[in-house]
């Protein structure tokens, strides 16, 4: 049986090995907004495909503990927030 410190120390390092994931994987959705905002902005063609398959890894992911989700992005979400930056 682990000692109340070794359970302690065992959660908390799976907290943190979660949150790094979540960490990483939402820089990469923020990557892909800002690709489609750029595309966007320049009056270019894009989706939001990548955007939303990372989403759904995230939100996958938020279900095995401590992370937030985040919402699917619409391409008029994208073309709103390009019109108003």
């Amino acid at each position: 049986m682990l000692s109340a410190h070794e359970a302690i120390t065992k959660h908390v390092s799976a907290q943190n090995r979660h949150l790094v994931a979540f960490a990483e994987l939402d820089e990469l959705r923020e990557q892909a907004i800002d690709r489609a905002l750029k595309l966007a902005k320049d009056g270019l063609p894009f989706s939001v495909d990548e955007i939303n398959a990372i989403t759904s890894r995230i939100n996958a992911h938020a279900k095995n503990g401590i992370s937030p989700t985040r919402v699917f992005v619409t391409e008029e979400m994208v073309r709103d927030y390009a019109a108003k930056s």
